[in-house]
């Protein structure tokens, strides 16, 4: 049987960095499919793991970071995802949720072996993230309007290389049955 964790990528965001603007309609658009799989996962005991950058500030922890984010340009894309008292924090330095992170133990301890892959950017941290996730054999579902991007064919080709070279599934937030 599968067991799944949504995982929210770099939500937590002051929208303070190079190409934020153009990010900003995209995550704007996104944010209601993940503000729902938020909801649901919460509702049926789904564990719910952000993954977020530090902005360089290394002597952060998760509530620095959501005060901080909460501070920023855009509050009104960080408030509605705001984590609550059961969400797992890990936070990442560089573009993949994996990389030199506690992600991968975390998710054994958890006997995960789907990730629900939600956040921002497609392009970027969630196509890399999705490719970690591949070679240490976990499934992976993006669920196509829960995600954000800053060039929407980067974000297009990024999805069809999740489908075709990983096997992974892109759906409809809607679609994940929890």
């Amino acid at each position: 049987m599968t067991k799944s964790a949504l995982i929210v990528i770099d939500m937590i965001n002051t929208y303070g960095h190079e190409d934020a603007e153009l990010l900003v309609p995209s995550a704007a658009q996104a944010l209601p499919g993940i503000v729902d799989l938020l909801e649901r996962a919460r509702a049926a005991g789904v564990p719910v793991v952000y993954v977020n950058d530090n902005f360089g500030r290394w002597r952060s922890h998760h509530g620095q970071i959501v005060d901080l984010a909460l501070s920023g340009r855009h509050p009104e894309l960080v408030d509605p995802v705001r984590p609550d008292e059961e969400s797992l924090f890990v936070v990442k330095a560089r573009h993949s949720i994996f990389y030199e992170t506690p992600l991968a133990y975390l998710l054994s301890t958890l006997e995960v072996d789907e990730l629900v892959l939600t956040g921002q950017v497609t392009e970027q941290c969630v196509l890399y993230s999705a490719l970690d996730a591949h070679i240490r054999h976990l499934g992976v579902v993006i669920p196509r309007d829960a995600v954000a991007h800053i060039h929407e064919d980067l974000a297009d080709a990024a999805l069809r290389m999740v489908e075709r070279n990983m096997g992974g599934r892109v759906v409809r937030a809607a679609d994940i049955p929890w």
